[in-house]
């Protein structure tokens, strides 16, 4: 199955966390970037990571909940700024 932009992304998203984790090397990431980037399919992006671990469900709803607590704070601030001026 041909890959999307948003599959290419999301697996140099998954680079990005292993390497901050340690798990790669700075060249090691560049590689796997650049064979990402020229992935056409499904098959080609899981190769790049297929000898990492995968993200554990827990990390995956934390990171969510952060971000809605940010867009909530932005929100917020918004809302108080506009309060502000009226």
């Amino acid at each position: 199955m041909r890959a999307s932009d948003e599959d290419r992304q999301r697996i140099v998203t998954a680079l990005e966390r292993h390497t901050g984790a340690g798990r790669l090397t700075l060249d090691e990431f560049a590689q796997r970037v650049d064979v990402a980037a020229g992935a056409r399919t499904l098959d080609e992006l899981a190769a790049v990571v297929s000898d990492l671990p995968a993200e554990q469900p827990e990390e995956r709803q934390q990171r969510e909940f952060l971000l809605l607590l940010a867009v909530a704070i932005v929100t917020l601030a918004l809302l108080g700024a506009y309060l502000a001026l009226r």
